[in-house]
């Protein structure tokens, strides 16, 4: 579990996260949505310590990462898997080798031990010939795939998600999408998914915190959302009139 405790960041002297707290729950998949410049960006980076808060708490199943020294924040970094909104694969290496990248990197374990756990993750996500090929000469949803072996290859605790669908076509962001549930639920990881897709948030939002000018402004899950009064919340999902249809078809049914 992640929990964020009364979350300050400003820059500049101007506030762009105002007293953020909420907690991310193991198992699940937990998302942060909002509109751009709304400040989801800034708080997923302090979160997975790229930026520093000026206060409050950070918690990592109890321990302050806000507060950890250096070789401690190092060590929890190693129990964290990245999936980037661009795969974020390296062009000269090849598929094997981009998902035994962190293996290589931080692993004791032998060769043949981190080629066969590369293999593993290469075949959890359904791509167990694709080893050999270059990350150029497989599609965008193939990619995406490759960079979720990467990050499950160090067995993460944590798997944080930036626009993991950007890019892709709407069927293959389903299969994006259902590859990181199951997984996060195979691994009973905590999942943390910055997202702008609300075919996502209906998905897979089994919770989400929805950002508005630097404060929390709603949480609940993708059912609560149906049944919500916030009209910021409700201007930003049902801003198409797919939507709109959605959440009438669905209040009809609570009703009825």
């Amino acid at each position: 579990m992640i929990e964020l405790k009364g979350l300050y960041k400003a820059f500049d002297g101007k506030e762009v996260l105002t007293d953020i707290s909420s907690s991310f729950e193991n198992g699940k998949t937990n998302l942060i949505i909002g509109q751009s410049g709304s400040g989801k960006t800034v708080l997923m980076k302090c979160i997975v310590g790229l930026l520093t808060p000026e206060r409050g708490e950070l918690l990592y199943d109890g321990r302050d990462f806000l507060r950890m020294g250096k070789a401690e924040k190092k060590a929890l970094r190693r129990e964290m898997g990245m999936i980037f909104q661009s795969a974020a694969l390296f062009d000269s290496m090849t598929v094997l080798e981009n998902v035994m990248f962190p293996l290589d990197m931080f692993s004791g374990e032998t060769l043949r031990d981190r080629t066969r756990r590369a293999r593993f993750c290469l075949d959890r996500v359904n791509l167990t010939d694709a080893g050999d090929k270059y990350p150029g000469e497989i599609s965008g949803g193939m990619q995406k795939r490759v960079a979720i072996a990467r990050a499950i290859a160090l067995n993460p605790q944590y798997l944080f998600c930036d626009e993991p669908n950007s890019g892709l076509d709407p069927k293959t962001s389903l299969v994006i999408d259902a590859l990181i549930q199951d997984i996060t639920r195979e691994y009973n990881m905590t999942t943390l998914i910055n997202t702008h897709d609300m075919n996502s948030v209906m998905g897979i939002g089994e919770k989400i915190i929805f950002i508005y000018k630097g404060h929390k402004e709603w949480e609940g899950t993708k059912e609560d959302i149906f049944t919500s009064t916030n009209s910021q919340l409700n201007d930003f999902i049902f801003a198409s009139d797919l939507f709109k249809k959605v959440k009438e078809v669905e209040i009809r049914n609570i009703e009825g």
